[in-house]
């Protein structure tokens, strides 16, 4: 058994206040458990792509990604979550050997110094073996299984956490007029059938946590529904939120996807409003501490 790298998210979860913020916790395996302590949990990403929507997040080389992911979790990250194969609207696919030259030594790197726990954000099976047989420790698939039935397989086989995020279409072509009789209702509907198949493939319900997929797939008016709904998105599940910078922020405020953190802060104040247990950010100091302080307010 490898030793416990040094850098550890346990201890500060630990030392986080208790207060009026309570959110259902995660299982990323059958040892290891993230349970929100006073606020939403905190993912930072790093995509390890050459076309990501947010310039910042594309790390020049695999030292600097691995220089980004560690200063992510020196920062406060809870969770931290590496992607290799872009999923912006319109984005191409690549082949499984393309996302893993990009991904393993990014993975490698920051499994040897960082004990926190780190999800692999694939659609695919084998992509996301050979991670966890590098130390990952949870699959973030955007497809919730649709795209590679094996890849809830894999979960059960390896009991691992899953995320199963919402999509209308695929990345090439969900921005292509979505439509919904009833967003809110669409997304939570197909959120807990794909939790049912996940639980039918032998995945352990506590495993599973649920993203509706903002921006996937969704025009302005059905992402800013779901924000106000989130506290229905999940039922008893947790829920993860991924909104950073996105571009229904821009959409309503003209600013350019460097200039989006304040409308990111907004969209993670909704996730604390609704109980969300996890937001996922590309500016992760100022999310904790935008969450640290806001956890103060209410507990003093």
């Amino acid at each position: 058994m490898k030793p416990k790298p040094e850098r550890d998210g346990n201890e500060r979860q630990e030392r986080a206040p208790s207060g009026p913020f309570r959110a259902s916790g995660w299982e990323v395996g059958p040892d290891r458990t993230l349970t929100p302590m006073a606020r939403p949990l905190v993912m930072g990403v790093v995509n390890l792509t050459p076309d990501s929507f947010h310039r910042d997040s594309r790390p020049a080389s695999v030292d600097a990604a691995i220089e980004r992911v560690l200063r992510l979790a020196d920062e406060g990250a809870d969770v931290l979550d590496l992607g290799a194969e872009s999923s912006r609207p319109g984005a191409e696919p690549i082949g499984t050997e393309e996302e893993l030259r990009r991904l393993l030594p990014v993975l490698r790197g920051v499994r040897a110094q960082t004990g926190l726990p780190i999800t692999i954000d694939t659609i695919r099976a084998a992509t996301a073996r050979a991670a966890l047989d590098e130390g990952a420790d949870a699959i973030n698939d955007i497809s919730a299984g649709t795209a590679d039935p094996l890849l809830l397989d894999l979960a059960a086989e390896r009991d691992c956490g899953l995320i199963l995020m919402h999509m209308q279409g695929t990345p090439g072509t969900m921005q292509r007029d979505p439509h919904y009789a009833d967003v809110v209702s669409e997304v939570t509907g197909w959120l807990a059938g794909r939790c049912r198949v996940a639980g039918e493939a032998g995945i352990h319900a506590g495993r599973l946590m649920v993203d509706p997929g903002i921006g996937f797939g969704k025009t302005v008016d059905h992402n800013l529904t779901l924000l106000r709904h989130l506290d229905r998105v999940g039922g008893d599940r947790p829920v993860l939120l991924g909104a950073s910078r996105k571009s229904f922020i821009g959409k309503l405020t003209g600013a350019g996807t460097a200039d989006r953190l304040p409308g990111s802060l907004a969209a993670v104040q909704a996730a604390w409003d609704a109980r969300i247990s996890m937001v996922r950010v590309h500016d992760v100091a100022e999310t904790v501490q935008y969450l640290e302080v806001l956890a103060r307010i209410h507990n003093s």
